[in-house]
């Protein structure tokens, strides 16, 4: 088995893959014709949005994340976090974490996407 894609309930599909092509430099795989669900080329593992309209009328009952109480992150590893996390800010991120040096030498900063999704921006882990 093999972790193939994520799907990230959202308001708006394609607002939301412009926020992520501009806020961290991901190209568009695809986008449906009707708008609710689309894709990034993320590497192995591909970063999907479904609209939360959608997911209603297939009977699923999602909820919007919540901004004070985040129950998972996406994390995108990159060799300039500092930079990375200025660009993501540009583009509509808001801060929720400057860059920081942990005690187990990665760096990691975190924003919230425009929907609200904690995103964390880091250095890769070297064991």
């Amino acid at each position: 088995m093999q972790l193939a894609y994520t799907i990230l309930y959202v308001q708006d599909v394609p607002a939301t893959l412009v926020f992520y092509q501009k806020a961290f430099g991901f190209k568009q795989k695809m986008l449906h014709e009707s708008n609710d669900y689309g894709e990034l080329d993320t590497g192995q593992t591909t970063l999907s949005f479904s609209s939360l309209s959608l997911m209603k009328e297939l009977g699923k009952n999602p909820s919007s994340p919540q901004k004070e109480h985040p129950c998972f992150e996406v994390a995108f590893t990159t060799d300039n976090v500092p930079e990375a996390f200025d660009r993501a800010l540009k583009s509509g991120a808001v801060s929720v974490q400057e860059p920081t040096e942990m005690p187990w030498g990665q760096t990691t900063a975190y924003v919230s996407d425009l929907n609200g999704f904690l995103v964390e921006i880091c250095t890769p882990i070297i064991m």
